[in-house]
């Protein structure tokens, strides 16, 4: 599933775009751009995914109708790859979103809100502290039996390999 949100501070916004795997709740891709391009938000956060994970295996892609996501050079990317099939939401189903959308509330009530960035480079480091240092390794979900996304990861990886 992936999704963007702005990141507001009082001279700029950032552009906030995620890739979160509905399995284990892991942010497995995120990129903080200043522009709403599709080539800056939802094609560099898929290559940085794929770089990430081996696609070995079927998989949806789910979004939002956003411009960026229905951009052809967007939807060619998708296609590259045998394994992704895109989804994407009805027009005003926002629930079908509802994980990324929490996401957001959360990261934006526990760090960004609570922060005045003065750069993009600080607010990288803040969002990158923030997801890979503490709510992909440490923070629990209700959703995956309270535990972090890594651990949910992990235990989904090896009964897969078993």
């Amino acid at each position: 599933m992936s999704d963007i949100t702005y990141i507001h501070r009082a001279k700029w916004w950032a552009y906030l775009t995620i890739i979160i795997d509905l399995a284990d709740r892991m942010v497995m891709a995120w990129n903080l751009s200043k522009e709403l391009s599709s080539e800056q938000t939802t094609i560099k956060t898929l290559h940085i995914a794929l770089e990430r994970r081996k696609i070995d295996q079927p998989l949806l892609f789910h979004s939002d109708r956003g411009v960026q996501y229905a951009a052809s050079t967007f939807r060619k990317g998708l296609k590259k790859h045998r394994y992704i099939t895109r989804s994407m939401s009805r027009t005003g189903n926002c629930w079908e979103n509802a994980v990324s959308e929490s996401f957001f509330k959360t990261l934006k009530t526990e760090r960004t809100n609570k922060h005045k960035y003065r750069s993009l480079e600080e607010a990288k480091k803040a969002i990158f502290d923030y997801i890979e240092r503490w709510y992909n390794t440490q923070r629990v979900h209700s959703s995956i039996d309270y535990l972090s996304p890594l651990k949910k990861h992990y235990l989904l990886t090896n009964r897969t390999a078993a």
